[in-house]
């Protein structure tokens, strides 16, 4: 018997196609027959979802991001929930070093003055031997300072507590940003990042330093992001993430010292190819009664 499975956001199409093989889809209303939930890591599932979906039995997401599942709703209920760890990681830690190279060295800006004609343009900015700062080091966290070191500066972070890592633990945020010349983000979304990096974050980063956010745009004060780079409070930032996806605010898109992207740090041939993969696996592991590879604890 094939299984209902509702896809609660857009998919690639080869993992839809892999799915459709196997389970029976649900793209708009999910009928309370439903087993499985399928969607990306921006996806919402709230408790009311769930109050309609008495036969749910997993949750599975084609990313790691899952801030958007109220996790004590589905605890509660017994519902698992099943990502594709490791695979993305070094996807996003390059996303993160080609965004902060991009910003220091100007690379967009230089780009597009080239392709009006122009040779003559503003200096870049040294990358090498700056102090980096990483909020949150997890996975990608980890990855990010691994590819930051061979610049040859101080890599500090902040972390809910110190890990036998090489690196200085800080703390605190603030201080993280008061220390570091470049703030790399890479901490979780949800309710206790909201907006921590707001205007006295991004003071104490100060008018040499520069913000890359690759995390989830709901850890930055968006608002307060665009007054400190308008004021030149800091030197400028490299974002592949938004308070409100797909909308970038004009602000943002207008400034030549941000480097933006459409939230790509897992967007390469190579990488949604194993984690549509994996989704497809955890699914199938469950319903075998198997062990679920990409079961979060």
């Amino acid at each position: 018997m094939s299984h209902d499975v509702f896809l609660a956001t857009a998919i690639p199409p080869a993992l839809d196609i892999a799915l459709a093989q196997r389970f029976t889809l649900h793209r708009d209303t999910p009928p309370p027959t439903t087993r499985a939930i399928v969607g990306g890591g921006m996806m919402t599932v709230d408790a009311a979802l769930l109050d309609r979906l008495p036969e749910l039995e997993i949750i599975a997401v084609h990313g790691v991001g899952h801030d958007g599942i109220d996790r004590d709703a589905v605890a509660a209920r017994g519902i698992r929930i099943a990502i594709t760890p490791d695979i993305l990681t070094d996807d996003v830690a390059d996303q993160a070093i080609a965004l902060w190279l991009a910003v220091e060295r100007r690379v967009a800006a230089n780009d597009r003055a080239m392709r009006m004609g122009n040779w003559t343009v503003p200096l870049g900015r040294r990358a090498s031997g700056r102090r980096i700062g990483i909020f949150g080091l997890g996975r990608i966290g980890q990855a990010i300072a691994r590819r930051a070191e061979p610049f040859g500066g101080e890599i500090l972070y902040t972390a809910r507590a110190p890990k036998p890592v090489g690196w200085r633990f800080v703390p605190d945020l603030a201080r993280l940003a008061e220390e570091c010349d470049v703030l790399f983000l890479a901490a979780p979304g949800g309710a206790e990042t909201r907006g921590l990096v707001n205007a006295d974050i991004l003071d104490r980063l100060g008018s040499e330093g520069v913000l890359v956010n690759i995390a989830r745009g709901s850890l930055v004060d968006e608002d307060a992001l665009i007054a400190a780079l308008e004021a030149h409070r800091i030197a400028g930032a490299g974002l592949d993430v938004f308070a409100e996806e797909p909308d970038v605010p004009y602000a943002l898109r207008r400034m030549n010292h941000v480097v933006l992207a459409p939230h790509q740090g897992s967007a390469t041939r190579e990488g949604r190819t194993a984690m549509a993969e994996m989704v497809v696996a955890n699914l199938e592991a469950h319903f075998a009664g198997r062990p679920v590879p990409g079961l979060l604890g």
